[in-house]
């Protein structure tokens, strides 16, 4: 299947690497020095976007959402398929700035390098499996039925690798306060979170954390910091405050 990617940013980039192999990529970008670079280190067929015939053709939008008006402009003739990574930007806005005969909107994050992506897809059911199957090759896929829903996932999947960066950074920041030498902190948190993955797979997240916390011990006290700093609390409107933003 012929796949145009329509971009050369950092995610761009990450969903090339997720799809190179799996489907026949051309990508279209606007600086020539870096589609030559893409094309020598990915092998892939690159075009500048000036002018670019888009007819009937399938394109992944992954440019800045401010963006648009400006590479829309430069796309010639109706693609098949639109499928947009632009956050906070909806089907009505892509369907007044770029003709196609589908559209589907499919927030992935830049775990898609590693083929370990978190990908929420919406939009034209009848095209809902071939979307499926472009975003497997990124890894985890979630349809759901409301533009409202991917919007709420952008904010955990999306933007969640911001988030859970903090937390590496403060967790391997507090050893190296007490003490631990920096490579060994960060090689700790490391292990920590390949870890965490199968047991929040089996797991309630609450579930384990009683699993873990013994009554009077090293877990509960460093729990009980956790609730002072209000980070629950603090999560909660993070996920609030970026799914906001999505609305604006």
């Amino acid at each position: 299947m012929e796949l145009i990617i329509v971009g050369s940013g950092k995610m761009a980039i990450a969903i090339l690497e997720g799809v190179r192999k799996s489907f026949n990529v051309t990508v279209v970008a606007r600086d020539v020095e870096v589609l030559e670079q893409i094309e020598k280190r990915y092998k892939v067929k690159v075009a500048k976007l000036n002018s670019f015939n888009m007819h009937n053709k399938n394109i992944l939008l992954a440019v800045k959402p401010y963006a648009l008006k400006s590479v829309a402009s430069n796309l010639i003739g109706r693609a098949n398929l639109v499928l947009s990574v632009l956050a906070g930007t909806s089907i009505r806005t892509l369907k007044s700035s770029i003709k196609s005969n589908h559209y589907i909107r499919v927030m992935p994050n830049l775990a898609s390098t590693y083929k370990k992506s978190m990908t929420t897809v919406t939009g034209d059911e009848n095209f809902k499996d071939v979307a499926m199957d472009i975003c497997k090759s990124l890894g985890k896929v979630l349809w759901v039925n409301s533009e409202k829903e991917l919007d709420i996932a952008t904010a955990v999947a999306g933007s969640g690798p911001a988030f859970l960066a903090l937390v590496a950074e403060a967790l391997s920041d507090g050893a190296v306060k007490e003490g631990l030498k920096r490579e060994d902190a960060n090689f700790l948190v490391q292990g920590l979170f390949e870890g965490f993955v199968p047991l929040l797979k089996d797991n309630h997240p609450a579930l384990l954390k009683d699993a873990v916390m013994s009554p009077g011990g090293t877990t509960a006290a460093g729990y009980s910091a956790l609730e002072e700093g209000k980070t629950r609390d603090s999560f909660i409107k993070a996920i609030t405050r970026a799914y906001e933003r999505t609305l604006k």
